[in-house]
C-alpha cells in the first residue's frame, strides 16, 4: 500500500489529535520526562488511553508494556508521521490584521514552517513590513510561485476575493490552501483545501453560552 493509500485509511480525526499529542509530549520533554504511558498522556491531553493506543497504532508499535512511551522517540515518530522532519515553505495572501498576526506568529518556524512571503492587493501597504518581509503585489503571485516551492498558501483575503485567488494559486501548483476568508471555497483541481472559519466557531460557542 502506498503511503497516500496509508493516510485515506486513517480517520480525519485522527490527525488534529497526533499534533495535540506532540505538543503536549514537548510540554513533557521539557519538564525533564523521558518515559509516558499511554493513562498519563491521556491525563495530559483530556482523552482516554485506549483512543491514544488506537492513533498511534495507524503509525506503528511505539510502546513497551507495562513501560510506556519513550518521549524523544515519540516526539521523533508524530514529527515524521505530520511531515514535520522537513520544512514546508508557507506564503500569506491578505495582509489585514489576521493574515499580519499570523504572519507575526513565530511558532510556525519552531515546527518547520517557513513563511516566505505575503502578498496583497493594496497599493498601501505594498513594501511595508508585515513580518514576513516587505509585503509584494497580488499581480506578482504567479511568477513569484514559478520561481519558489511553495507548498502552502494561507489565504486571509476578503470574502470577495477569495475563490479567485485560491483558483490562481492553485492553478500555479500550489498542493495545499489554508482559506480563512468566511466562504466556503471550493475547487476542481487536485489539491488540499482546508476550511478555518472563525465566525462560525464564535457562534459555536454562543449557542452554547447562551442558556
Amino acid at each position: 500500500m502506498s503511503q497516500s493509500s496509508r493516510k485515506q485509511a486513517i480517520p480525519t480525526a485522527t490527525v488534529p489529535r497526533l499534533s495535540q499529542y506532540l505538543r503536549k509530549l514537548q510540554e513533557v520533554q521539557s519538564r525533564g520526562t523521558t518515559t509516558i504511558s499511554s493513562r498519563l498522556m491521556a491525563d495530559e491531553v483530556g482523552t482516554n488511553p485506549a483512543q491514544i493506543r488506537k492513533d498511534l497504532s495507524y503509525f506503528g508499535e511505539f510502546g513497551i508494556r507495562g513501560v510506556g512511551y519513550d518521549v524523544d522517540r515519540l516526539i521523533t515518530e508524530l514529527k515524521k508521521c505530520l511531515g514535520l522532519n522537513r520544512s514546508w515553505n508557507v506564503i500569506i495572501i491578505g495582509s489585514g490584521k489576521l493574515g499580519t498576526a499570523l504572519a507575526l506568529y513565530r511558532g510556525f518556524q519552531k515546527q518547520g514552517f517557513n513563511l516566505i512571503g505575503m502578498f496583497d492587493a493594496d497599493a498601501k501597504v505594498i513594501g511595508k513590513d508585515r513580518g514576513a518581509g516587505p509585503v509584494l503585489p497580488i499581480t506578482g503571485l504567479e511568477k513569484f510561485l514559478s520561481e519558489n516551492k511553495v507548498h502552502i498558501a494561507v489565504v486571509t483575503t476578503p470574502s470577495a476575493a477569495a475563490q479567485e485567488v485560491i483558483d490562481r494559486v492553485v492553478a500555479a501548483g500550489v498542493p495545499s490552501v489554508l482559506n480563512f476568508a468566511p466562504i466556503r471555497a471550493a475547487s476542481d483541481q487536485p489539491v488540499i483545501l482546508r476550511q478555518v472559519d472563525l465566525s462560525t466557531e464564535l457562534m459555536t460557542l454562543s449557542f452554547y453560552l447562551d442558556k
